[in-house]
């Protein structure tokens, strides 16, 4: 969420942005009262559903919903199918809405069928996406 709120705010500082299983679309998450996380996070973020301030507060920050048609760096989203921190339709959407509303930019998205929210099992499945990483950073830099 960080990430993609700095993205928002200030897209020009970042030659490439890694998102791994991020957490943007907060107000929709927030406002699902259904989904196991959402009620207990109420405590820290706010209660969008009772509460107007929280609802205004949530929205202004929310990466999905502060995308603004921009000039934006390339961005790297990653998901995990069994993730239940993260859902995996939260950075799909995101990477929809920075395809549709922003210019330029080349925006990535990558569900991995098994991982959940700490990524891939196995050695060789966690260097394989160490390398992926690294080559979109290089070549967010000009050295790929």
């Amino acid at each position: 969420m960080l990430v993609g709120a700095a993205l928002n705010l200030a897209p020009d500082l970042f030659a490439g942005i890694l998102a791994d299983v991020p957490f943007v679309d907060v107000l929709n998450t927030m406002l699902d009262e259904e989904l196991p996380l959402t009620p207990p996070e109420w405590l820290e973020w706010g209660d969008p559903i009772r509460d107007a301030e929280a609802f205004v507060r949530i929205r202004s920050y929310s990466p999905y919903e502060q995308v603004r048609p921009e000039v934006y760096p390339p961005v790297l989203a990653t998901a995990g199918l069994s993730d239940p921190r993260v859902t995996y339709w939260e950075p799909a959407k995101w990477i929809l809405r920075l395809r549709d509303r922003t210019a330029g930019g080349l925006f990535l998205f990558l569900t991995e069928l098994h991982a959940g929210h700490a990524g891939n099992e196995g050695r060789v499945r966690q260097l394989g996406d160490r390398a992926r990483e690294i080559a979109f950073a290089l070549r967010c830099v000009g050295l790929a």
